[in-house]
Formats: structure tokens, C-alpha cells, sequence
């Protein structure tokens, strides 16, 4: 990690901050930056020492304003179908990691920033946040999952209005349609905010978190029975050694201590 060009990693408690770092661009997603992301995260999903992730933009003006329109300029019909799949796949790992993933929302999250911001487990905002899916003013679509998981987030209806008018929404409104959780003062606050949350699932059984993350998205996961995952998951965790400390620990009445075993 230490020859990243495009990202700030530190690591704090068992959490790792990955902060996009091309403010002059307004931290846009270009391929160098798509690649760091995946190698990042490569990394992060094998660490065990890592408990929770807060990813975020660097300076005030923007969480992640879109692509690099310089780049996506030249995107031709033979390529834009691979560049579209490879952000697909960067994102799913990410809403596929078995930690939590927390995205701090500062100004701007367009386009393929919104699409990053919806691919985190937990979103977290600033006053100062725009939500966006603004392609259709280029003349394209959203190619990193967008379509999907704003539907998702907000319902069909809302979704479409969106990406058919290209419309950013603020902080509050955002909150409204339950594309983010909380909305709060400035950055310093939510960045407190991720770390509180990751403070308390930090303490929890790993593996039982990871395979609540994993049931949850099997909600939207198409052909997966998302009863059967979860009665799955919750078979495995009572193999767990961690499921004899949690129950040993609640009738002895004192903290468990977790081990991911």
C-alpha cells in the first residue's frame, strides 16, 4: 500500500480509512484510481486484523464527484461494456466484504461516487452532501451497479426519477429516501460517526458479522434463496467457538470476548 498514488490508507483500532485522494479532480474515479481500489481491498478482505472499513473523499468539496470525464471520453462500444464490468466488479467486492464498509460523505457523490457510496454497507453524510446519477446528461447510463442498487435503496419510482432526469438530491433529502443513515454537521462529526459504529462491531463475533453482511445482500441477489443463506449462516455460527463464548458469557453475565473462531 505504500506506493498508492490515488488513496490515503491509515489504519485506527482494528479500522482501516481508505480516503480517495485526487481532491484537485474532485477525488474523481479514474482507472488507476479503480485499480488501487481493488488492490486496497484485496488486501483488507484477507486481513484479520482489520474489524471495519470507512472509505471517504478527501478535502470538503467532494466525497467522489463521478468518472474522469477525460477518460470515459474516449470510451468506445467495444470497450465501454468491459470498463462498465470491471467497476461492477470492484463494487460487489466491496458490498461483499465480510466487514463492515462505511462510506463518509463529504460534498459530492456523482455518478460513480453515488454508485461507491451505494456499494458500502453504511452511509454517512455531511451536511454539505449531493446525491447523483447525472449520465444521462452525457448521454450514457450508470455502469457500476447504480441502475440497481438505487432501485434498491429507494424504489423504483424514485430511482427512475433520477436517473431519467440526471437530479442531484441533498443530504437531508437523501436521508428522507433512506439512501443514507445519518446526516451530520460537518466532516470532523461524521467521521466520529463511522468510527462510533465500527467501535461497536469491532466487539462483536466476526464471523457471525460477516455472514449477517452476506445474508443481507441475499436479499437482492438474484436466484438466491435468502431464507435458506440465512439458515445456513446461522447453522455455521453455532459450530463457532465464538457461539460458546457469546453463550457462556451472557449466563456468566459478564463481556464476551471474541475470537472470529
Amino acid at each position: 500500500m505504500e506506493q498508492l498514488k490515488n488513496l490515503i490508507v491509515e489504519k485506527k483500532d482494528e479500522i482501516c480509512i481508505v480516503t480517495i485522494n485526487r481532491e484537485s479532480a474532485l477525488n474523481a474515479l479514474n482507472d488507476a484510481t479503480l485499480n488501487e481500489l481493488s488492490e486496497v481491498f484485496e488486501q483488507i478482505d484477507d486481513d484479520k486484523t482489520i474489524k471495519g472499513v470507512v472509505i471517504t473523499g478527501a478535502g470538503d468539496k467532494a466525497f467522489v464527484a463521478g468518472a474522469d470525464i477525460k477518460e470515459l471520453a474516449q470510451v468506445t462500444e467495444v470497450n465501454g461494456r468491459s470498463m462498465a464490468e470491471k467497476g461492477q466488479e470492484l463494487f460487489e467486492r466491496i458490498e461483499r466484504l465480510s466487514k463492515p464498509v462505511i462510506a463518509a460523505i463529504n460534498g459530492f457523490a456523482l455518478g460513480g461516487g453515488c454508485e461507491l457510496a451505494m456499494a458500502c454497507h453504511i452511509r454517512i453524510a455531511s451536511k454539505s452532501a449531493q446525491f447523483g446519477q447525472p449520465e444521462i446528461n452525457l448521454g450514457i447510463l450508470p455502469g457500476y451497479g447504480g441502475t440497481q442498487r438505487l432501485t434498491r435503496l429507494v424504489g423504483k419510482g424514485k430511482a427512475l426519477e433520477l436517473l431519467l432526469t440526471g437530479d442531484m438530491v441533498g443530504a437531508e433529502d437523501a436521508k428522507k429516501l433512506r439512501l443514507v443513515n445519518y446526516v451530520l454537521e460537518d466532516r470532523a462529526a461524521m467521521m466520529d460517526k463511522a468510527l462510533e459504529i465500527l467501535g461497536k462491531v469491532r466487539q462483536k463475533a466476526p464471523i457471525a458479522v460477516g455472514l449477517i453482511i452476506d445474508s443481507v445482500n441475499a436479499v437482492h441477489t438474484s436466484g438466491e434463496n435468502g431464507f435458506q443463506t440465512e439458515a445456513n449462516s446461522f447453522g455455521r455460527c453455532c459450530g463457532t467457538q465464538d457461539f460458546i463464548e457469546g453463550t457462556q458469557a451472557f449466563i456468566e453475565k459478564r463481556k464476551p470476548n471474541f475470537k472470529g473462531e
